[in-house]
């Protein structure tokens, strides 16, 4: 064992997943439900819960080690403030999550040291390291699910801004969205036309009841199997998402310039029908200064998290806005 060992976990509004991260593996994995609605103590008490299910399960599997220190690297839904590990805000997916003091509240009932970032933040750790974006210096992440977030590297640091929100893409202005509201309470942003439930939304708005899949439709992987079963108004669903969100993307490409811009999330998995005008309008949008830039899908899935979570104490090559890396690799 060359790094310290850490239980690394993701934090999100219907599931908590977490597994032992050492020498780079991730290991010993373990998955509940968010007890979303409970509020800030039951999630709190249950992260600390499947975090010592995790120790526990890696010390039994390797019973001649001695006994090592375990740390706690945790990526979680909300805006996260890596300075105090403090939840800046939340959406009401998470009853009470704003305000928590989750590293401290984590360290109270383990004992062991915590560090944490916002979760997509997280994902773009952990494509920079070990994935999609692996041997580059500049990186963009964005996760296209339930919601639409970011995570920008640059020279081996994750942006996380002032207010540790930057990222929040799904809340761009976009002329496509125009009227339709946003989760984030206010309109016409990018997440109100390119995220999961605005792909639903908009096949409904077009069917109503009348399609073949009606409202009996409730999830983007069934609408993807009517699109790839030659139903239109499905496929104009993606296409409108995939084109808003690849345009969107273009203008950030523009502004930030990164070597590579990733693309994960669950509607990375709904197919050429949404790649496509996804690739298109990304390309369209590019200034002569980017074109030829890659855009490429994330390679590490739901371990990505993980593994950014747990860099958070590691010397590796990518650091947050508050470490810098020396020319001999270490943090400073």
């Amino acid at each position: 064992m060359t790094s310290p060992p850490v239980v690394a976990v993701d934090v999100g509004g219907t599931k908590i997943r977490a597994g032992s991260v050492i020498d780079g593996v991730v290991d010993h994995l373990r998955e509940v439900p968010t007890p979303a609605a409970a509020g800030a103590r039951a999630i709190l008490d249950t992260i600390a819960e499947v975090a010592r299910g995790v120790i526990r399960d890696t010390e039994v599997s390797t019973p001649d080690a001695s006994t090592p220190t375990w740390r706690i690297g945790i990526g979680s839904a909300g805006v996260i403030d890596p300075d105090t590990g403090t939840v800046v805000s939340a959406t009401d997916s998470i009853t009470g999550w704003a305000g928590t003091a989750l590293t401290a509240e984590i360290t109270a009932r383990l004992g062991a040291e915590t560090r944490a970032v916002n979760d997509v933040h997280a994902h773009a750790l952990g494509e920079a390291l070990a994935g999609a974006a692996c041997g580059t210096q500049s990186s963009l992440l964005v996760a296209a699910g339930t919601g639409i977030g970011g995570g920008f590297i640059t020279e081996n640091r994750l942006l996380t801004g002032r207010h540790a929100a930057a990222g929040h893409i799904g809340h761009l202005p976009v002329a496509a969205a125009q009227g339709l509201p946003c989760p984030c309470g206010g309109m016409g942003h990018l997440e109100a036309i390119a995220s999961g439930p605005a792909v639903l939304s908009a096949y409904h708005r077009a069917v109503g009841d009348q399609g073949p899949g009606g409202p009996r439709v409730s999830t983007t992987r069934e609408l993807a199997e009517l699109a790839d079963s030659g139903e239109a108004p499905a496929q104009r669903a993606f296409e409108q998402a995939g084109r808003a969100l690849g345009s969107a993307l273009g203008g950030v490409a523009n502004v930030l310039s990164p070597e590579v811009v990733v693309i994960g999330g669950g509607l990375s998995g709904a197919g050429e029908l949404w790649w496509v005008p996804l690739r298109e309008a990304f390309e369209t949008e590019l200034i002569p200064a980017v074109r030829g830039l890659s855009l490429r899908p994330a390679q590490l899935g739901q371990d990505a998290a993980l593994i950014g979570a747990a860099s958070l104490w590691s010397s590796g090559r990518v650091s947050t806005d508050e470490t810098t890396m020396t020319s001999s690799g270490e943090l400073q």
